[in-house]
């Protein structure tokens, strides 16, 4: 038998060393049946046993949590309740299930949180799932995740590199490559799940950073116009520009034309790989874009924002970073494998994006808190 690293008097002791045989010598107690057994059982221990057990048990029954949401937004569930309680046999007919199958869904629903049973039989929206139907772009995420659990049947071999392509990486097609050749149909499922997700955060970023300090305003991949379109609204003053891929850039212009905002902006089309950015912006946005491109890429990226802004020009980038207290499961478990299986890019920690922006000619880097630092943080540079 191997010796355990717990009593490895090898093991230094110094600089987190005795930290480290502690946790070690903890692992290989708890990992004995023995010991989970007696913990389960004994009062000062048990509320901590159970806990761990239902967390474990969460964890293989993830993915069953997950779809049983997506039947939920396939169905309509949500919307159906969105103008109050409905009985079951009401939902059974709405939703076009056997009375059998709908108990199934909706009981599964409840134990979620998304939906409550009522005391006398029927069922109304709980906070989970009010917030969706107040969310819609969620639901689009919601079902663009199939894409992502069929890269993840063998997730091994996605780590391993053996995968072969991704339907993730045909998705985004973009990713880790000059999409400046991309035609219009190639971009428009993805150009629309982003403007979908920028959607989703920019009321938060423009609450923490007002544009109406700035004359011109260009965000870089800014999908269909979304953050610009919201940018415009809270600044009327702003003149507005948008550089994305060719393709997108033709499909942010109509939107921005049909939003309203004629004569107050521009799209430009290229790619920051091969096509220098246009000048004549104080403030360039970069929300939600440096996390899907790996260092190489980004440091081009960020080098090409520097030389479009003018002296005292800022930058402000948005996105959900690494090391946020209380994120750690959506920036290291979920991007971590979704930006994996798309083929680029990964989430990195404020120190990391910061040592890139120096690196990149930027001075001053400071953060501004945002309303939920767990969909994206701010960081705020100057030329």
């Amino acid at each position: 038998m191997a010796r355990s690293a717990a009593l490895d008097p090898q093991m230094p002791l110094g600089r987190g060393g005795l930290r480290a045989r502690w946790y070690a010598l903890r692992a290989r107690i708890v990992a004995d049946p023995r010991f989970q057994r007696w913990a389960a059982g004994f009062p000062l221990t048990r509320r901590i046993a159970r806990s761990n057990t239902r967390a474990l048990f969460d964890l293989c029954a993830g993915f069953t949590y997950s779809q049983t949401l997506l039947a939920c937004v396939r169905l309509n569930l949500f919307g159906l309740l969105s103008n109050g309680p409905m009985s079951e046999a009401a939902l059974a007919a709405r939703m076009g299930l056997s009375s059998e199958a709908a108990a199934r869904l909706l009981k599964a629903a409840a134990s979620l949180r998304l939906i409550r049973r009522l005391p006398d039989g029927r069922y109304l929206l709980a906070d989970l799932g009010a917030a969706l139907v107040g969310n819609p772009s969620i639901g689009r995420m919601i079902e663009h995740h199939a894409l992502l659990y069929d890269d993840l049947r063998d997730p091994v071999a996605l780590l391993r590199g053996e995968a072969g392509r991704t339907r993730l990486a045909g998705y985004w097609p973009y990713a880790g490559e000059d999409g400046a050749a991309l035609q219009t149909d190639a971009v428009a499922p993805y150009s629309g799940l982003m403007s979908a997700s920028q959607a989703l955060i920019a009321e938060d970023i423009l609450d923490a950073y007002p544009m109406r300090r700035h004359a011109c305003l260009m965000d870089v991949g800014g999908g269909e116009g979304a953050f610009l379109a919201a940018a415009g609204r809270t600044a009327p003053a702003l003149r507005l520009r948008l550089f994305d891929l060719p393709a997108v850039a033709r499909r942010a212009h109509g939107q921005l034309a049909r939003a309203g905002f004629d004569g107050r902006f521009e799209t430009f089309g290229g790619s920051f790989l091969s096509h220098p950015l246009p000048p004549g912006a104080d403030v360039i946005t970069l929300v939600r874009i440096v996390h899907d491109h790996d260092d190489a890429t980004v440091r081009i990226l960020l080098r090409a924002v520097r030389d479009a802004l003018p002296p005292g020009g800022r930058l402000v980038l948005a996105e959900p970073m690494s090391g946020t207290p209380g994120a750690e499961q959506i920036t290291d478990a979920y991007f971590g494998f979704y930006l994996l299986a798309m083929g680029s890019g990964h989430c990195r920690t404020r120190e990391e994006l910061t040592a890139l922006l120096r690196e990149a000619g930027f001075g001053q880097t400071r953060e501004i808190s945002t309303r939920r630092p767990l969909l994206a943080r701010l960081l705020v540079s100057t030329q």
